[in-house]
């Protein structure tokens, strides 16, 4: 290890080159979380640089959450930048402790789960669905016997494209279009395409917990940008793109995962304006735009694209069919060739059968009155959800569309020990910490109403409801023992 090694960095700045070597390592494992790193003196002798080179690599480690120092001792790794798992504790207490994965909560079997974002199945046209299912084999004879193109079916590209522009007023080809296995896959695959170690990130504060992992392991900056139900502050929009130059926004401006906020038609075209003006990207995550309970939200900022800025992922995996996990990425070709380069690496398309069954299943005329029943069905649940909590003193903002509420919970009530009693009582929920790049917001969760039947629903608030106030009680019990 020697400056040898370092020459073959993609960075010509030797403290960046020391930070990508390091970082590696970390996630290579070689050092374990809390445990200690090498000490300046003994790295700068090793690459032969000056002390200074090593300790501002350090710092920035330390910037990011890499690494931390104790006083007098040296740097350790910080146990985000692992994110190990513990076999010996509940997959959501540890998810909360180490600030891990969502998918671990997910995992978690429980009788009363507000932790998923899904729909009920019961809510889905099941037999109706499984007679598609089998019209397509007539229609495609041999479609288990091929793959789809790395970009996607080309019949539905061409679908998609007419969709959007009919619904949203996209001018679009169906080469500007990618179908990938879901939004976590598009998210994944841009984010391998434009993101590299050190570039700014600005991500929603809070946001969709998986993409932090997403942006964090490209080994991005993170700057948060906070979200409120009036949509952004535009000017610290605006300061951090000029301060900090990022190479994009990743935003999910329509019924946001988690808040259940959505951004005013007029804040859309000021982003967009503000990227063009920047040159800072647009990653637009638009997965629960059809699920409105009044009037229909705002264009996506695509709509208002004239640049190329802006690159759209719309996910049809929530609310249409889970199982066939179908989301497309629209962009202009500048940035799809290497974006469908990079899908080519990972897999040998998005299974085709899946692609035919949605394509005549979504783009059937009973399937778009079956939205329209979902809207109302699941309207009732959030008002359901909402009338249990309102005798609590728990706040939130009542969301127009999506599956979520936002819900601030007393300060007295800790979060772990509610975490662990609900786990005991097969209750589960998503920590606000987890949807927080800065990992905090220790008093917020976020409450999914759209996969429980109503009658669990009541069941399962109404035993949280108690658990919180258990918890609570127990502290002042404690604090004043």
């Amino acid at each position: 290890m020697k400056r040898s090694v370092l020459s073959n960095v993609h960075s010509d700045k030797l403290f960046e080159q020391i930070y990508d070597y390091l970082l590696e390592r970390i996630r290579r494992g070689e050092w374990r979380a809390h445990g200690k790193l090498p000490s300046i003196r003994t790295l700068a002798l090793e690459f032969n640089v000056h002390r200074l080179t090593v300790f501002k690599a350090y710092q920035q480690l330390k910037q990011n959450r890499y690494v931390y120092v104790k006083d007098k001792s040296g740097y350790y790794v910080h146990p985000d930048s692992t994110l190990p798992f513990d076999s010996q504790h509940d997959p959501i207490i540890s998810a909360y402790v180490h600030d891990s994965h969502l998918s671990e909560i997910h995992q978690v079997q429980a009788t009363y789960q507000f932790s998923k974002a899904l729909l009920d199945p019961n809510l889905l046209p099941n037999l109706y669905f499984s007679e598609y299912v089998k019209k397509v084999f007539d229609m495609y004879p041999k479609v288990l016997g091929t793959y789809a193109t790395i970009q996607g079916d080309e019949e539905l590209r061409e679908a998609l494209c007419r969709y959007f522009t009919d619904t949203h007023g996209f001018y679009l080809t169906s080469d500007e279009l990618l179908i990938t296995s879901g939004s976590q896959e598009a998210i994944d695959t841009v984010a391998r395409v434009l993101v590299k170690p050190r570039d700014v990130v600005l991500l929603e504060r809070p946001t969709y917990s998986p993409a932090i992992d997403v942006f964090r392991r490209q080994g991005a900056t993170i700057v948060p940008i906070e979200i409120h139900p009036y949509g952004y502050d535009l000017d610290q929009v605006e300061m951090c793109m000029r301060t900090y130059k990022p190479r994009l926004f990743y935003l999910n401006p329509t019924f946001h995962n988690p808040t259940g906020y959505t951004v005013p038609a007029e804040q859309r075209k000021r982003l967009v304006e503000l990227a063009q003006t920047y040159q800072c990207l647009l990653i637009e995550d638009d997965t629960y735009r059809d699920i409105y309970f009044g009037e229909e939200p705002p264009l996506p900022l695509f709509a208002y694209d004239t640049a190329g800025i802006v690159i759209y992922l719309r996910s049809f995996s929530k609310y249409i069919a889970p199982g066939l996990s179908i989301a497309a990425v629209a962009c202009r070709p500048a940035y799809m060739k290497y974006l469908i380069r990079s899908k080519s690496l990972s897999d040998s398309g998005t299974p085709l059968l899946s692609q035919k069954v949605f394509l005549h299943y979504f783009f059937s005329e009973r399937m778009q009155q079956h939205i329209a029943k979902l809207r109302i069905a699941l309207a009732v649940r959030k008002e359901l959800m909402e009338e249990e909590l309102a005798a609590t003193g728990w706040t939130w903002s009542s969301p127009t569309g999506g599956f979520n509420l936002w819900i601030k919970l007393p300060e007295s009530i800790p979060m772990e020990p509610l975490l662990s009693k609900c786990i005991e009582h097969s209750i589960t929920f998503v920590p606000g910490s987890i949807c927080d790049p800065l990992r905090e917001l220790k008093s917020w969760v976020r409450m999914s109403y759209s996969f429980l039947s109503e009658q669990q629903l009541r069941e399962g608030l109404q035993r949280l409801i108690a658990l919180a106030s258990l918890v609570d009680t127990k502290r002042n019990q404690s604090e004043h023992s």
